[in-house]
């Protein structure tokens, strides 16, 4: 089966909102000591204090969908396992941030909107992995 034009454009949209992510990544691991101590009290004890397990799901997190969106484009299946570790890591680093410091209480209920944003893309990645590997768009 022919792979819809729709999946290239939104494979590039995707590679590009993963790629705002990897640099945000390399942002979070560029804070100085002096940037960190320029944030509220409450703030720099949970960035002064992030486990090396929340930052490695970061970095699975970014660079697999990343690298998912690398493999849509190539139309390669590889890229739903991809999409699924990178969901697994986005989730395991949620748990830091809602559970471990509690971030709604740290930074307002606006700290929801934009996780709850990357759970429903890598979501809606992994699916539309799925989706392609069972039409036949990735081989």
């Amino acid at each position: 089966m022919s792979t819809p034009n729709w999946l290239k454009l939104l494979a590039w949209a995707a590679l590009i909102w993963n790629l705002l992510g990897v640099i945000a990544f390399a942002m979070h691991m560029m804070m100085t000591p002096e940037m960190i101590g320029k944030l509220p009290l409450d703030q720099q004890a949970a960035y002064s204090n992030v486990p090396i397990w929340s930052t490695v799901a970061f970095a699975i997190a970014v660079f697999g969908s990343t690298l998912g969106c690398i493999f849509l484009l190539a139309k390669n299946a590889l890229a739903t396992p991809t999409f699924a570790l990178s969901l697994g890591a986005i989730l395991i680093q949620q748990y830091y941030n809602f559970v471990v410091i509690n971030s709604i209480e740290l930074l307002g209920a606006s700290a929801v909107f934009m996780p709850i944003f990357v759970i429903l893309i890598a979501i809606a990645l992994l699916y539309l992995g799925i989706k392609g590997k069972q039409q036949g768009w990735l081989r």
